[in-house]
C-alpha cells in the first residue's frame, strides 16, 4: 500500500514541476553624437531701423548651417553660421544688406526631458541658447559696416524621418550688443547694450552622424539609479518565487517540491502527522479513490504505475536550450530506475521535448540531446541499453507560445513503458 502511494506522491510532484529560465538583463544602448543641421527660411529685423526705411513683414531671406554634439541623450553643445539678406519692403527706401554671424550654443533636448517617448517616438524639440559675433555690412550706395556681438535663443521642433534624417522647423530671437548701423545700414545708431532684435524662422534638416542605430535625440536611456533600484526589485522577485506554489517562497522553503494543493508548515513541508512520508491530505484522497474498499490488499501495483508513468506524470524538466535535467527534477529518472529494476523484462521509450522558440530542426536536435542524456544516466546505473529507446518529440504545441510558464512545463523528458 505504501509503495502505491508513494508512486503517486512522486507523478504528483513531477506534474508540478517547472524549470526556470535565467533573467535577462537590459543595458542601455551606444547611440550616435554627432549632427549636421541645414535650415532655410525667413526673417524679421525689428529695430534699429533708419527713418523711412522697413522690410516686409516676414521678409527672405535667411540660410543656417549647425555642427551639433550631444553629451548625452539631454544635452549637447553646437557651433553654427548664419546668414540673412536684408532688402527693402512696401512704401521703404531702398536698401540691400546683408546680416552674417556664428555662435556657439548649449542645447536641451526637451523631448527627452519632457518624455515625450511616453506618447511618440517620431516628434522631439530642442532649445538651444548661446553667444556669438555678428556682422552687419552694405555696399551701395556707400560702402558701411558694423561688427558687433549677439545673443540668441530659440526652439527646434522635429520629426524624425528615419534613422538618419529628421525635418526641422526653428523659431530664433537674436539680440545684438553694441550695433553701431541700422539693419539697412542708412544710419548710425550707437546701443551699447542689446539694443538690435531680429527674429530668425526656418524649416531644414538634420542629418546624423555615426555607425549606432540611433541618434542621442531619439534614444531613452535609464539612470544608474533606477537600474540599480529594478535589479533590486528582480533580486526580491527571485527571492519569492514559490516553485511547488504552496504559499511559501523558495529562500525560506526546506522542501521546494511539495506535492501541489497538500497543506504545508510554515517552512513549506507538507503536514505528514503519521510520519508515513506522505501528506495528510494526499494520503486520505488516495485511500478513498485508488484502493479498493473491499480489499485494500489487492491493488495491481504495477499496472498503476505503468499507467502514471506513460500517461505523463512522470518526467524531469530542463532549464531553456539546456540538455541537462535540473538539480531538482532528476527524481523522475530515478523512479524509471526504480521501475526498470523491480521490472527487469520491461523497457521504455524515452521521449524528448522542447517548446517552441528557435528554428523547428534545432529543436528536433535539442530533444532529442535531452532524451540521449537522460539513456546515459540509465546506462550508467546499469540498465542494458536494449531496454532504452530514445525519441525526440521536437517541439510541443500543446501551449501557449508567448506563455513562458506554460513553456517551461514542456521542456521535459517523458517515458512510456513497453
Amino acid at each position: 500500500m505504501k509503495k502505491v502511494i508513494l508512486t503517486l506522491v512522486f507523478a504528483s510532484a513531477f506534474a508540478t514541476l517547472s524549470a526556470q529560465t535565467e533573467p535577462v538583463k537590459t543595458i542601455n544602448p551606444e547611440f550616435n553624437k554627432w549632427s549636421v543641421e541645414v535650415a532655410g527660411g525667413l526673417n524679421k529685423p525689428m529695430r534699429p531701423m533708419s527713418a523711412g526705411t522697413r522690410t516686409a513683414v516676414v521678409s527672405p531671406y535667411v540660410a543656417d548651417l549647425g555642427v551639433r554634439y550631444m553629451f548625452n541623450n539631454k544635452f549637447g553643445i553646437k557651433a553654427d553660421f548664419g546668414y540673412n539678406s536684408f532688402t527693402e519692403g512696401d512704401d521703404s527706401k531702398s536698401f540691400n544688406s546683408k546680416y552674417y554671424r556664428a555662435d556657439l550654443q548649449a542645447v536641451a533636448n526637451l523631448g527627452r526631458i519632457m518624455n515625450f517617448e511616453t506618447w511618440t517616438n517620431s516628434i522631439g524639440l530642442l532649445a538651444h541658447t548661446g553667444f556669438g559675433l555678428s556682422f552687419l555690412e552694405r555696399e551701395n550706395p556707400t560702402y558701411v559696416k558694423d561688427r558687433m556681438g549677439n545673443f540668441m535663443a530659440g526652439v527646434t521642433g522635429q520629426i524624425k524621418l528615419s534613422d538618419r534624417i529628421a525635418l526641422t522647423g526653428d523659431f530664433t530671437t537674436i539680440l545684438n550688443a553694441k550695433q553701431n548701423v541700422a539693419f539697412d545700414g542708412g544710419s548710425p545708431i550707437g546701443s551699447p547694450g542689446f539694443g538690435g532684435v531680429l527674429f530668425n524662422g526656418t524649416v531644414g534638416l538634420t542629418v546624423y552622424l555615426g555607425k549606432n542605430a540611433k541618434h542621442a535625440d531619439w534614444v531613452t536611456l535609464i539612470d544608474k539609479d533606477v537600474l540599480a533600484l529594478t535589479e533590486r526589485v528582480d533580486n526580491l522577485e527571485t527571492m519569492l518565487i514559490d516553485t511547488d506554489q504552496d504559499g511559501v517562497a523558495d529562500y525560506l522553503d526546506l522542501e521546494k517540491n511539495t506535492v501541489s494543493g497538500v497543506m504545508v508548515d510554515s517552512k513549506g513541508r507538507a503536514i505528514d502527522l503519521n510520519n508515513n512520508n506522505v501528506p495528510d491530505e494526499l494520503e486520505n484522497y488516495l485511500l478513498a479513490n485508488y484502493v479498493n474498499k473491499s480489499d485494500k490488499s489487492t491493488v495491481t501495483n504495477n499496472e498503476l504505475i505503468k499507467s502514471l508513468i506513460n500517461g505523463g506524470y512522470v518526467a524531469t524538466y530542463f532549464d531553456f536550450d539546456k540538455t541537462n535535467p535540473t538539480t531538482v527534477s532528476t527524481e523522475g529518472i530515478d523512479f524509471i530506475l526504480t521501475y526498470l529494476r523491480n521490472n527487469p523484462t520491461a523497457s521504455v521509450d524515452i521521449i524528448g521535448h522542447a517548446d517552441e522558440l528557435g528554428r523547428t530542426a534545432y529543436n528536433d536536435k535539442l530533444s532529442n540531446a535531452r532524451a540521449a542524456n537522460v539513456k546515459k544516466i540509465l546506462m550508467k546505473a546499469n540498465i542494458d541499453a536494449s531496454r532504452l529507446n530514445v525519441i525526440a518529440a521536437g517541439e510541443d504545441t500543446s501551449v501557449e507560445k508567448d506563455s513562458e510558464g506554460a513553456r517551461k512545463l514542456v521542456r521535459k523528458v517523458t517515458f512510456r513503458i513497453k
